[in-house]
């Protein structure tokens, strides 16, 4: 299994796809990649500036207002709340935990990272929001209970081996639903763009600098234990307004 191939917006997988099924990831941005819904009204009532507003430093406030304004997971993920208690892995300084609950998509948080300066950022500018945020390595951390597991841009962060125990880990906790924004390495002219760029990111430091890893995976890799554990699992393109290889896949017990 290379990849997942489909023709259309959304392909469903309902079990791991089978090799004679690969096609190359070429589509025009999806709808899921707008604002739709309760995510429009969000956006419409200013939702960037009103959470860069609970950061501290302006290079903080900045990053955060330019993410959630420009990031088309943002609007995706909250276009498929509401996600009741949200445990973000690798949730960095935690903007996208604070727009889930601002916006009423979640009603708690959890995150995860291993940055302890940017865990300080999250929990100063969670404020009286419902969420907790600790520094945890995810290669070892166990998933505790909660209704939605959020990964966003982290899987190809992780050495192979890590993904499939984070993978697994996941699995075995039986969250009620999973969003993965993850980076597809079969996306053809994309892919070749984002390997450019995260390689870029790492010669300036970014995510341990040279030590981080490099490590995209097939989007049926990454699939596959949902769909083996009975999870009905959707993936689409999540790169509007980029050229970035990023899909989001979203899988959900019956």
């Amino acid at each position: 299994m290379r990849g997942v191939g489909y023709k259309g917006d959304v392909v469903i997988v309902s079990q791991p796809l089978p090799a004679d099924r690969r096609e190359p990831l070429n589509l025009p941005a999806a709808a899921l990649g707008a604002p739709a819904g309760a995510a429009a009204m969000a956006f419409a009532a200013g939702l960037p500036e009103r959470l860069a507003a609970r950061y501290r430093g302006r290079f903080a406030r900045n990053f955060v207002r330019g993410k959630i304004a420009r990031d088309p997971a943002v609007p995706a993920v909250l276009a498929r709340g509401p996600h009741g208690h949200v445990l973000d892995l690798g949730c960095g300084r935690g903007q996208f935990s604070l727009a889930l609950l601002l916006t009423g998509a979640a009603d708690r948080a959890t995150g995860y990272d291993i940055d302890a300066a940017k865990i300080a950022l999250a929990q100063q500018a969670a404020g009286e929001l419902p969420a907790r945020f600790a520094v945890a390595d995810l290669a070892e951390t166990e998933i505790p209970p909660c209704d939605t597991v959020l990964l966003v841009d982290v899987l190809l962060q992780i050495p192979p081996a890590g993904q499939d125990a984070l993978l697994g880990r996941i699995v075995a906790a039986r969250p009620r639903r999973v969003l993965i924004r993850a980076f597809d390495p079969d996306a053809g002219w994309r892919a070749a763009f984002g390997f450019a760029m995260e390689r870029v990111r790492r010669l300036l430091g970014g995510d341990l600098g040279l030590r981080g890893a490099l490590a995209p995976r097939p989007v049926a890799e990454i699939t596959q234990p949902f769909a083996a554990a009975g999870y009905r699992v959707e993936v689409a393109p999540c790169w509007s307004g980029t050229p970035l290889p990023n899909v989001l896949v979203l899988a959900e017990r019956p």
